[in-house]
């Protein structure tokens, strides 16, 4: 299989920046590049959470930051890139607004995303135009706490966090504007097994969470978190006080690590069991009742590393539906594994990286029928960059075309 990897580097100088092409046809540059963006500020330590294309055809993509002589809280960073992948501006976001989480969402004419106050602990909307004028942060009401994912749906965000006084995973529909409406908390534990591995996710001082939230085809809100002492899958229909299904996990040692849902009770997903990996592209998975995710099955990949991180993206490819799975491998490469979405079959798969180490964060398909992959690399073995990939709709097809009809 062919691989193209057209690399440009960049780097942020104080005063100004500078940059080198190794290609001079502005229209490839446009549909296949990779970038690497850097800077001279040893110190600076920022990191990619989510990506979204712009109207302009260039990326938003929302980080998150060290702050300095904070050793608790993750600051908010914002970076807009044009459709060349050439930086054009930045925000560090005021320290008192911290631990911003995925997803990055679009509504109307404004990109927003959920994060917590730093004093109160308590969740907030933030709101930015694609040109990266001005963020706005607003209070989210009711006293929602430790945000851990968002997804935007029906025009309110579904939102996933943790009650660390109740020891309580809660999930709520806000709206874009603050408002909650709808709210409930499923127990956790009563004690403190579960508290200090949930607490190191947030500070990030222990192993990251796959925390999720979503909505089912048949209705059904569902959240990748802990409840009953376990990682789990929960849906509810947000009425009932219990969960209308459980699909259990292995205490912290099991469960999903991507989900997505396709029609009825069909999702694509990934699971991790014991460091393990298993795709489980057109899955059905039971909503209703109590299920255990190690009976599930799978496909095991060994080239996945331990416990890996999994995007998924369901893309259009020459008018054919596909599964795009995202993972991190022990070559340090980024491994795009293509999946026919109707039958679950596998087709294909691509590699990503050179040189430095790479991993996934995000995927989205591109207006121009590509494919943007958001990274993290490391500069030098020690300076962690935020990295994008362009793969141009002629790829795809070229990956796709050959073992599918």
């Amino acid at each position: 299989m062919k691989h193209y990897i057209h690399a440009i580097l960049f780097c942020f100088a104080a005063a100004g920046l500078t940059s080198c092409s190794e290609e001079e046809n502005p229209q490839f540059d446009k549909d296949t590049f990779t970038k690497i963006y850097d800077n001279n500020k040893f110190n600076s330590s920022n990191f990619a959470i989510d990506m979204r294309q712009t109207p302009d055809g260039g990326f938003l993509i929302l980080g998150g930051r060290i702050i300095p002589d904070d050793s608790i809280y993750t600051g908010i960073y914002l970076m807009k890139v044009d459709e060349f992948g050439n930086f054009v501006r930045e925000i560090e976001v005021d320290g008192t607004s911290v631990n911003p989480v995925a997803s990055l969402a679009t509504f109307q004419t404004k990109y927003y995303f959920v994060c917590t106050d730093r004093s109160s602990l308590q969740a907030q909307v933030a709101s930015v135009d694609a040109n990266l004028e001005a963020v706005t942060i607003t209070p989210v009401q009711g006293g929602l706490s430790y945000p851990a994912a968002a997804s935007f749906i029906d025009n309110n965000f579904v939102v996933v966090g943790y009650n660390n006084v109740d020891r309580l995973t809660t999930m709520s529909i806000v709206s874009p504007e603050g408002g909650v409406l709808a709210y409930k908390g499923f127990m956790i534990e009563p004690g403190d097994a579960v508290e200090q591995p949930i607490m190191d996710h947030f500070v990030r001082t222990g192993r990251k969470f796959p925390f999720a939230v979503g909505k089912a085809p048949n209705g059904m809100y569902y959240f990748n978190g802990f409840y009953n002492y376990t990682f789990s899958l929960v849906f509810t229909d947000m009425v009932a006080d219990d969960p209308n299904g459980v699909v259990q996990g292995s205490l912290n040692d099991g469960g999903f690590s991507a989900i997505t849902p396709i029609s009825g009770n069909k999702f694509a997903a990934a699971r991790f069991n014991f460091g393990d990996n298993y795709l489980m592209p057109n899955r059905e998975i039971p909503t209703s009742g109590i299920s255990s995710s190690s009976k599930l099955g799978g496909y095991s990949l060994p080239e996945m590393v331990a416990n890996a991180k999994v995007r998924i993206v369901r893309a259009t490819v020459d008018q054919k539906n596909i599964l795009i799975y995202g993972t991190d491998t022990k070559s340090k490469q980024i491994g795009l594994l293509y999946y026919n979405e109707s039958t679950g079959e596998f087709i294909n798969s691509r590699y990503l990286g050179f040189s430095n180490p790479f991993e996934i964060v995000s995927m989205t398909q591109t207006e121009d029928e590509g494919l943007a992959v958001c990274g993290m690399t490391q500069v030098a073995g020690r300076f962690g960059r935020i990295t994008v990939f362009k793969i141009s709709k002629e790829q795809l097809q070229q990956d796709v075309a050959a073992l599918m009809p």
